[in-house]
């Protein structure tokens, strides 16, 4: 009977991963675009690069990967609010490893993929078990 669960927490986690994918491509395709095609500066294209990877992942997480019947103005503001934390946390991670660390880029590069590790679990945690977790116990459409 285990099987089951075990299937779908990873059917989960491959999905979560594909939107991650995509929605990393996509951000760096509209920072790349905005900034050398447009030539905006880089604050203002990476803006527009979040943003769009804001909305791109809120709506593929809310519909291919966690299949929530949660309306955008339930859903939405508690997305936004897990991304605000989780980079947060990232930061905190990056800073933190950063100071204990020894110097050197190989460190560097250790504290940056642990901060990218925390900030996607936490994410994903965060919108199986509160962002779309209502709609989906309820059953019903949430407002």
């Amino acid at each position: 009977m285990e099987a089951a669960p075990r299937s779908s927490l990873i059917g989960l986690l491959v999905r979560f991963g594909l939107v991650g994918a995509v929605n990393t491509a996509l951000g760096l395709a509209v920072v790349l675009l905005v900034e050398f095609g447009l030539k905006a500066s880089p604050v203002v294209a990476n803006a527009a690069g979040y943003g769009v990877g804001f909305a791109v992942g809120f709506g593929l997480n809310r519909g291919f990967v966690f299949k929530s019947q949660a309306g955008v103005s339930a859903a939405g503001p508690r997305y936004l609010a897990a991304v605000a934390l989780c980079y947060g946390l990232n930061l905190a991670v990056l800073q933190g490893l950063r100071a204990v660390l020894p110097a050197g880029d190989l460190a560097r590069v250790a504290a940056q993929l642990c901060a990218m590790g925390t900030y996607t679990v936490t994410l994903f945690l965060l919108s199986r078990y509160w962002v779309f977790a209502a709609a989906r116990s309820s059953g019903g459409r949430t407002r």
